[in-house]
C-alpha cells in the first residue's frame, strides 16, 4: 500500500486543498486521522468537495472533535481520550494519503506531538508551505525535525503565489525534492483544482 501523509510548516496554508488534489491526482483513499473542529465543516467533507473521489473513498476520522483547538486541547474539551492504537493507518485498496492536523510540532495528547505519529507511521512526508515571507525559516526547521526522527520526506511542495527564490533556496538547502506550486486558484471546483495539480505538482 503506498501512503503519502501531507503536513504542513503551519495550520491554514492549504494543505487540505493540496491533499485533495493529491488524492484526486492518486484516485487514492483520504484519511485525517485527527479533526479539531467542525464548524460549518471539517477538512474530510471539503475533500469530499474537490477531490472528485468516489464517497466510500473519503475515510471517516478515528477522532472528529468539536471544539477548533490544538488536538490535545479539543480532546480534554470534549472529554475524550486520544490512544495510539485508533490511530492506525487503516489498510485500503490502493494509495492512502493521510493529512495530519495542524503543523509538525502540534500536540495530540499530553505526551505525543503529531510528528511522533508520523515517526510511529514510518511513512514518507510531503511538507506543504507557503511561498511567502518566513517560509525559508519554517520550511527548513520542518525538515530538520522530520529528519531527527527519521520521517522518510517525499518532498516540499509550495502553496501560494509565485517566489522564485524561495521556491529554489528551500529544496536546495535542505536537499529535498520540490514537487512544484500550487497557485492560488480563481475557482475552487474538482476541475479547476484537478487541472492546476496536474499542470503545476510533480508527484513523488
Amino acid at each position: 500500500m503506498t501512503v503519502f501523509v501531507v503536513t504542513g510548516t503551519d495550520t491554514g496554508i492549504g494543505k487540505t486543498v493540496f491533499a485533495a488534489g493529491l488524492a484526486g491526482a492518486l484516485g487514492a483513499c483520504y484519511w485525517k486521522p485527527i479533526q479539531a473542529g467542525v464548524d460549518p465543516e471539517g477538512d474530510k467533507e471539503t475533500v469530499a468537495a474537490l477531490s472528485g473521489l468516489p464517497a466510500e473513498r473519503i475515510l471517516p476520522e478515528a477522532y472528529r472533535l468539536a471544539t477548533p483547538a490544538s488536538p490535545h486541547l479539543a480532546a480534554r474539551i470534549d472529554g475524550v481520550d486520544i490512544r495510539l492504537d485508533r490511530l492506525a493507518l487503516p489498510r485500503v485498496d490502493g494509495p492512502l494519503v493521510v493529512e495530519g492536523a495542524g503543523g509538525l510540532m502540534v500536540p495530540i495528547s499530553e505526551t505525543m506531538l503529531m510528528i511522533d505519529l508520523f515517526a510511529h507511521w514510518g511513512q514518507p512526508v510531503i511538507l506543504c508551505a507557503r511561498t511567502a515571507l518566513g517560509t525559508i525559516n519554517h520550511s527548513l526547521l520542518s525538515i530538520e525535525a522530520l529528519r531527527a526522527r527519521d520521517v522518510p520526506i517525499a518532498g516540499i511542495a509550495f502553496i501560494g503565489d509565485e517566489h522564485a527564490e524561495n521556491e529554489r533556496i528551500i529544496p536546495a538547502l535542505a536537499k529535498v525534492p520540490a514537487l512544484g506550486r500550487l497557485p492560488m486558484l480563481a475557482e475552487m471546483t474538482p476541475d479547476a483544482l484537478a487541472h492546476a495539480f496536474a499542470r503545476h505538482i510533480n508527484l513523488p
